[in-house]
């Protein structure tokens, strides 16, 4: 464990903040462009073209990274704080990155020319979120990537520490006045219990699961070490936002783009901070998964 921060080299520094200043302009433009080009509506389902204001995402979001920040800290943690990367960590860090941005690519292509999402989706999913990843881990030696956050306080704080942010976030966008409209479930009365429950645990592994596991825990984490907590974040919000175009896009690429920014790329700001601050798993994927499920589950009630 390291009890120090490790200072950075001129090029973290450089690097870092202009990753930051980028990422945070693209989002800024996108909802600029939004308020001019469509009122600030933007679609929040791959079943219809029905919109919402930007601001019904942005609320829950914004409560529940304030929430997450004013909980007692947990931990310090040490790739957040810019420990030395390896070569062969930078090595795995641009391979995940360039994954991330063929499969955006690679979806908006094959939707495009007129084919639908499916199966393209889910095999490229597969070959370039899951096994480029493992392949480019078994061939390399990043050295120490995924570690344990220096503890500062009771365990218990890291442990339950995010049920307070993502409680609130589910209240407000599932129960409060921000909840996503409903009717983009219907599909779930046509199926048998036994069925639906197949569907959506096919659908949180290969959704939830999977993106989770890809943007947050291996992508975030690598380049937090070569640019720092919040860069990082913002970096790997980005792709992950952009390959919704595939199955959000209404054929405008820049409202498109501007779309999916400022709706997953800003709930990925939540799902970031929650993954680099207490470095557990289940509440991006309770958040995530009631993003892709909630709809169906309270339709079911």
């Amino acid at each position: 464990m390291l009890n120090k921060t490790p200072q950075r080299t001129p090029h973290h520094r450089i690097l870092g903040p202009g990753v930051l200043i980028a990422g945070l302009s693209v989002l800024f433009a996108s909802a600029l462009w939004l308020a001019l080009a469509t009122g600030g509506e933007i679609r929040y389902t791959a079943d219809h073209a029905g919109t919402r204001p930007m601001w019904h995402v942005w609320i829950p979001v914004l409560v529940g990274v304030v929430l997450t920040r004013l909980m007692p800290s947990p931990a310090r943690a040490v790739p957040a704080d810019g420990a030395p990367a390896t070569r062969g960590l930078r090595l795995q860090a641009g391979v995940l990155l360039v994954s991330a941005v063929l499969f955006a690519a690679g979806l908006r292509v094959v939707t495009d020319s007129g084919h639908g999402a499916e199966p393209a989706h889910t095999v490229l999913k597969l070959v370039l979120l899951l096994a480029v990843p493992v392949l480019v881990f078994r061939l390399s030696r990043p050295g120490v990537v995924h570690r344990e956050p220096v503890q500062e306080g009771p365990v218990a704080w890291r442990r339950y520490g995010p049920v307070v942010p993502v409680a609130a976030w589910l209240v407000l966008s599932h129960a409060g006045p921000f909840v996503r409209p409903s009717g983009d479930s219907a599909w779930a009365a046509d199926l048998d219990p036994a069925a639906l429950l197949i569907a959506m645990i096919v659908v949180f592994a290969v959704n939830a699961l999977l993106e989770e596991v890809f943007y947050r825990r291996w992508l975030q984490t690598r380049w937090e070490h070569i640019i720092g907590r919040w860069p990082a974040i913002v970096l790997a919000s980005l792709p992950f936002a952009a390959w919704h175009i595939g199955i959000h896009g209404s054929g405008h690429l820049p409202t498109d783009l501007a779309s999916v920014l400022v709706h997953q790329g800003v709930q990925g700001l939540f799902l970031g901070y929650l993954w680099s601050r207490y470095r557990l798993m289940w509440p991006i994927l309770t958040v995530h998964g009631t993003i892709n499920a909630g709809p169906v589950l309270l339709s079911m009630l």
